[in-house]
């Protein structure tokens, strides 16, 4: 068979293969849907739109967007942070799978901050893992090596051996990027046994894949080949497509480093074709790197430089430096091969000023520094221990008992400075809440002063008005009548007039003395059962009688309405509300008193066809420092203290009053009162 029909052969098993992966129950998606179609609760939407994102996440990219994007909407529109981080994981994996580390970084860390939020320990060392493999994608390894490692550190402090091996496993992928490669199998073996432990079997195929790495790194083959064939049977038993194209890379590159160009193309075009499925422009732009890697130990040098340079303008658009780095080194090496050394030289310094860049100093640096820490915060002396004798570990064990027993007497000292802080600061936050209290105290009290400096001024001006006009006015009708100055019609008319100012002023003082108990707190509350319509009624009998204006009195509260409250207070709210509305109707009007449920309350009102008051005047009327009063359509006089005295009758008896008025089509003043 000819080197072309192998390579086709080749090519066909692999995507036979992976058709038969990539198959997916076609009921459960018509499932899906349906419910996205029928479902009225938005809960039940955003899961299926989860679920239906993961479904198609490796057979239509596009609707796995869609409804990924959809999901997202739902819980920003809902505010449901228990749904929006399950959004956004989502949404970060589908970046990830189709190379955009940049927007998979921002979904990420909206979830972490989210996650942090809860409290949930077991999702905040998820979300720190899956920062850090973004960054570890775009060559950012300090970032990526810290965030493995704190991962770590939770998940050992809530016992998590899933994501504890997960870290560790992820800590060694760092390590083998920085060249450490011992030390990364040591992390991948000790991965491999919690992985084995806790039955993790996704665990055990990316444990050969990044085995078979390291020993390609460190020109093993026979052992990377080993480990690489048996990562893709695992990947492909386990449908674990997300890593499928990484193990399928790995071994073209092995292939090309063993001269076997056929079988190396035939790898990076299986690669591609995963890729896509999930439109991975990045990924596409690593198997075009490795491809042009065969094209030019071919001799096909344009073709190569064409897929080399596509790939550079990819690694630009995603930041991604490490295969930025690479790019230049291959333009360069091309460049050397067709004797062009001015490109070559220019390709070169691009290269190591980037390489340079990336695993400079301070990077190695906080990446040292980092390892430090995670060997006094982590278990690393789990994985050292793996590599030494037994004696060392012996040795380890008395070393951890001695530092130990240090760290206790170091917590308990601890312990104790916390424990004598903690009651200093207790102490002295009672004392400042004491002062801020007494301080909102003396506020409040200067405040009430003020308000009841300006409401007393406002009823001597009453009283000193209100009072002494009526006074003067029959002291000058006896004067007259001493002196013989009226005649008996005239003393009749006078009698009226004068009659019509002590009813004012008899209404004026008892109001004054209902205000001046309140606000002595002399008038208790002696709630009972009241029976709205007879108090309504009485007060229509008692004002009929008066004869002011002959209006037309409707009680519209039905027998059997039978409120909570102090009967006094109420009733004579109901007399100041409805003399108010006699007050500025004309003569003959309608009024209104009628009764409607609200939840526990009764909502009263007394409603006029009067005059109506204007909206700058609505806002002062229960004002009690403003006591506005104006004439009514019979010129009728007012103290602007009935309001203001049923504002407070109301309040005492636990409900509200307000008003709602158009001038000159009425009012209608409401109340509530609590059912009996």
């Amino acid at each position: 068979m000819s080197l072309g029909k192998k390579y086709i052969s080749f090519i066909f098993s692999c995507l036979a293969l992976l058709t038969i992966k990539n198959s997916f129950s076609q009921g459960k998606i018509d499932s899906l849907e349906n419910v996205l179609r029928n479902s009225s609760s938005d809960s039940i939407r955003l899961t299926a739109l989860i679920q239906l994102s993961k479904a198609y996440q490796y057979k239509d990219f596009s609707k796995a967007g869609e409804y990924s994007n959809q999901a997202l909407e739902i819980t920003h529109k809902k505010n449901w942070h228990w749904g929006r981080t399950q959004a956004l994981t989502q949404a970060g994996f589908l970046a990830t799978i189709q190379g955009d580390y940049s927007s998979a970084i921002k979904y990420d860390n909206e979830n972490f901050q989210l996650v942090i939020s809860s409290g949930d320990s077991t999702a905040i060392a998820e979300a720190l893992n899956n920062i850090g493999n973004d960054y570890i994608e775009l060559g950012k390894y300090d970032e990526a090596y810290y965030y493995f490692t704190q991962s770590y550190r939770i998940a050992r402090q809530i016992d998590d051996s899933l994501k504890m091996t997960v870290a560790i496993f992820n800590t060694g992928t760092v390590l083998t990027e920085l060249a450490q490669y011992d030390l990364a199998l040591d992390h991948f073996k000790v991965s491999l046994e919690i992985s084995k432990k806790i039955e993790d079997l996704d665990g055990i195929a990316f444990y050969h894949d990044a085995m078979g790495d390291v020993y390609l790194r460190k020109k093993e083959f026979d052992k990377s080949e080993d480990y690489l064939k048996q990562a893709l049977k695992f990947i492909r038993d386990r449908n674990l497509t997300v890593i499928e194209p990484k193990a399928l890379k790995h071994l073209a590159q092995l292939n090309f480093e063993k001269g076997e160009l056929t079988k190396a193309l035939a790898y990076y075009d299986t690669a591609k074709h995963v890729y896509e499925q999930t439109d991975n422009g990045f990924g596409n732009a690593e198997v075009n790197l490795g491809v042009s890697q065969i094209l030019t130990a071919q001799g096909a040098f344009d073709n190569a430089q064409a897929l080399i340079q596509q790939s550079l303008q990819t690694a630009k658009q995603f930041n991604a430096e490490r295969m930025e780095i690479d790019c230049y080194k291959q333009l360069s090496e091309l460049a050397e091969m067709r004797g062009d050394y001015k490109a070559a030289l220019a390709f070169h310094k691009n290269y190591k000023q980037l390489e340079d860049s990336l695993f400079s100093h301070e990077m190695l640096e906080r990446v040292f520094q980092d390892q430090l820490r995670s060997k006094i915060e982590t278990k690393d002396f789990e994985i050292a221990a793996l590599s030494r004798a037994q004696t060392e570990k012996d040795t380890e064990l008395k070393r951890e008992e001695f530092l130990r027993n240090v760290l206790v007497v170091l917590m308990a000292l601890t312990a104790i400075l916390l424990f004598t802080v903690y009651r200093s600061g207790q102490r002295r936050i009672r004392i400042n809440k004491m002062l801020i209290e007494h301080q909102e105290e003396i506020k409040k009290r200067s405040l009430e002063l003020e308000q009841l400096n300006q409401v007393k001024d406002k009823f001597f001006s009453i009283i000193s008005h209100d009072l002494r006009s009526p006074i003067n006015a029959l002291s000058g009708i006896l004067n007259l009548l001493e002196n013989k100055h009226l005649s008996p019609e005239e003393f009749g008319q006078l009698t009226k007039e004068l009659k019509i100012q002590f009813d004012h002023t008899r209404s004026l003082i008892n109001n004054l003395l209902d205000w001046a108990l309140l606000q002595m707190d002399k008038l208790r509350i002696q709630p009972e059962k009241i029976n709205l319509s007879s108090v309504v009624e009485s007060n229509f009998k008692l004002l009929s009688s008066l004869h002011l204006k002959e209006m037309r009195l409707i009680n519209l509260v039905q027998d059997g309405v039978t409120g909570w409250g102090d009967q006094n207070m109420i009733n004579l709210v109901f007399r100041n509300l409805i003399l108010n509305a006699i007050k500025f109707s004309e003569a003959g009007g309608l009024i209104e008193v009628s009764a409607e449920t609200e939840g526990t309350h009764y909502v009263m009102s007394v409603k006029d066809y009067g005059v109506g008051i204007r909206p700058e005047v609505q806002k002062i009327l229960f004002d009690k420092t403003s006591g506005y009063t104006t004439r009514g359509t019979a010129n009728e006089k007012g103290t602007g203290l009935g309001l203001i005295l049923c504002k407070e009758f109301i309040e005492k008896n636990g409900g509200q009053i307000w008003l709602e008025s158009e001038v000159g089509k009425g009012s209608t003043f409401y109340f509530t009162i609590k059912k009996a």
